[in-house]
């Protein structure tokens, strides 16, 4: 292999990825580019990516076309130097593609760990439960009309020498559809039989909106099972919900139309692409999932307000971190106002509902440091 060409290939986000689409190339062949700067726009069922540059160099040629879904390591481009022969990038692209393709029977004999669903106390939950540890495992919790896919970008991330547990929440994903009183306490009561099931003494409760005030609840009512909280956007802390998006999300059955919904999600608007409104839809077509979808909002969200009022489980909560977008359309981030001394506060700028997918580094990166101290 010429040491001057660098492949440039389908990237892999998260550990249920296994294609993206390739939404667009931002730089044009034959500019010079750095290590990290963005190369390409990949489009995957929860969001679109930019994918970074690996190196640096000359983009010689695009070998994926915009709109093309490819596996992930698929070749998609070549960076060279100015002394590479095309006709040594055309060898080396043919040897690539051999490579690939002679691998990929190999390749998926190494499968990464598939949610499998389980049964917790007569319910059906779909769990994806990988990493290991000494410490106390970390359970992450999605938020309304989420899935465990919502943490495509954070679930390998945070399961570096620990283990973490990611489920569909009932009414959602790939778990049954029956959601109780669709309340907070219903559904904090379903976190408490996944730890009884898995065997959980206690855990860091990693929450999401909705599954942040499933978190907070668990904090009230079963205090002793949490180590922790670290709470993105969550529920519980003021009255104010965007219910253009509740009342979207439950009622859109076209692209044309959940998307705009799906847009409140997110301050960069780019990244809400027709695949994930796709997997919205595929998912709303379950049986059962819209009427779970509306006993829940008419359970947290009457009158257009938040129901439960959860800031004072925080004078005595664990350690507990707060990550909110300045931008978030949802649940503002004034809701983070106030709060005890004790709990720490970071509002990440130019960011909107989703900090775990808009700005997943940097939210690793903290709950990592987190749970560290």
């Amino acid at each position: 292999m010429n040491a001057s060409i660098t492949p440039i290939t389908m990237p892999k986000f998260g550990l249920a990825m296994t294609e993206g689409k390739l939404a667009g190339w931002m730089v044009r062949p034959g500019a010079t580019v750095r290590a990290g700067d963005d190369l390409a726009d990949i489009e995957t069922s929860k969001i679109t990516n930019a994918y970074e540059s690996p190196a640096a160099g000359i983009l010689r040629r695009q070998v994926a076309q915009e709109g093309e879904t490819l596996a992930v390591g698929a070749l998609i481009g070549v960076l060279a130097d100015a002394e590479a022969t095309d006709a040594e990038i055309d060898a080396f692209i043919a040897r690539f593609n051999a490579e690939f393709s002679a691998g990929s029977a190999e390749d998926a004999e190494e499968a990464p760990p598939e949610p499998s669903v389980i049964d917790v106390k007569g319910r059906a939950l779909r769990v994806l439960d990988i990493g290991h540890g000494d410490g106390d495992p970390i359970v992450l919790i999605h938020g309304f009309g989420g899935d465990i896919g919502n943490w495509l970008f954070n679930h390998a991330a945070l399961a570096e020498g620990r283990r973490v547990i990611a489920f569909d929440l009932p009414g959602h994903g790939g778990s049954g559809k029956d959601v109780g009183d669709g309340t907070l306490a219903f559904f904090s009561t379903v976190v408490v039989d996944l730890l009884d099931t898995l065997g959980i003494d206690r855990a860091h409760l990693v929450g999401h909106s909705l599954g942040g005030g499933v978190a907070l609840t668990t904090v009230k009512n079963a205090p002793s099972r949490v180590a922790s909280l670290a709470l993105l956007a969550p529920a519980g802390l003021g009255p104010d919900v965007n219910m253009a998006f509740i009342d979207g999300f439950i009622t859109a059955d076209r692209q044309k139309t959940l998307i705009p919904v799906l847009s409140y999600l997110v301050h960069d608007k780019g990244l809400i692409g027709r695949k994930m409104a796709d997997d919205v839809l595929r998912y709303k077509r379950l049986d059962g999932a819209v009427d779970a979808l509306r006993r829940v909002a008419a359970a947290n969200f009457a009158d257009g307000k938040q129901t439960d009022t959860l800031r004072p489980v925080l004078e005595s909560a664990p350690p507990t971190l707060i990550i909110w977008g300045k931008d978030d359309e949802i649940l503002p981030a004034s809701h983070a106002a106030g709060l005890p001394e004790a709990v720490t506060v970071v509002i990440l700028p130019d960011t909107g509902h989703m900090p775990q997918m808009e700005r997943s580094d940097d939210v690793n990166g903290r709950i990592r440091a987190f749970l560290a101290r």
